[in-house]
């Protein structure tokens, strides 16, 4: 085991899109190599099953799935939730492969307080009765994504800093779907009526830890963002939750197993 691995109890990824051209498997790979958890939960949309094309699937997703398993063989429990992204794994749902669970949802118990995990498309108003919409949306974005790389480049030519096209309407977009669905409020409502501590969903791509009251009680909500834009995670140590930002994370230098321009 490598001593510069940060232990911790619970890692929760999300929004990962294993195929998909603006996934940023690159850093989540370095990410997965810094932690040493008891526990992974990947709560939803590991591979873009929508997005996945046969030709597109570099060495980096390669490795994310590689890097699962690695921790399988080390002793860690994961659980793969799915998502509305790869869905098609639902008809799977409940199969057990060694320390490897599929599901759809998740009830934790830590430290006596119950966590009550799902991805979230549930909730979400584009999901119902329009998935050829929302489908559309995707194959927009990747465009978009596609659009982004070619501005970006430019900009570094000029000495400018990078922007990114793809956060600035994926974030418009879902605050939109986010307000009209309530989709945090109903999720906290949810958990309260069930005597849950904490809920913790994806999808929406929003990362953020904060706690929810209603008349009925009240609940911690917790999104672990994802692995396009923002490249978050949420851990869990010492009885408390931490959202975990890829980009203020620091690595030394020379010990991960790192391919030769693999990394930024």
């Amino acid at each position: 085991m490598n001593n510069h691995k940060r232990k911790i109890e619970v890692a929760v990824i999300s929004d990962v899109h294993l195929g998909f051209i603006g996934c940023k498997a690159k850093q989540l790979n370095r990410y997965l190599e810094s932690i040493d958890p008891e526990v992974l939960v990947i709560n939803g949309d590991l591979i873009d099953i929508w997005q996945f094309r046969s030709y597109y699937f570099p060495k980096s997703h390669t490795r994310v799935i590689q890097n699962i398993f690695r921790m399988l063989g080390e002793g860690v429990r994961v659980y793969y939730l799915t998502g509305n992204h790869d869905e098609l794994l639902r008809r799977y749902s409940g199969l057990t492969l060694g320390g490897l669970q599929l599901e759809d949802k998740l009830v934790l118990e830590l430290d006596g307080k119950k966590h009550w995990f799902f991805h979230g498309d549930v909730f979400d108003v584009t999901m119902r009765g329009s998935k050829w919409l929302a489908k559309l949306g995707t194959l927009g974005y990747e465009l978009l994504s596609i659009t982004n790389q070619m501005v970006n480049f430019m900009l570094e030519l000029f000495g400018r800093d990078k922007i990114s096209l793809s956060k600035m309407v994926k974030e418009s977009v879902k605050k939109g779907v986010k307000k009209m669905g309530n989709y945090e409020l109903t999720a906290a409502e949810i958990a309260i009526e069930n005597k849950y501590d904490y809920v913790l969903n994806g999808h929406i791509h929003i990362p953020v830890i904060k706690e929810i009251e209603t008349p009925e009680g009240k609940v911690t909500y917790l999104n672990s963002g994802d692995w396009v834009e923002n490249m978050t995670a949420l851990e869990y140590a010492k009885g408390e939750w931490k959202l975990v930002w890829y980009k203020d994370l620091t690595f030394p230098e020379n010990w991960l197993h790192v391919e030769e321009g693999d990394l930024p």
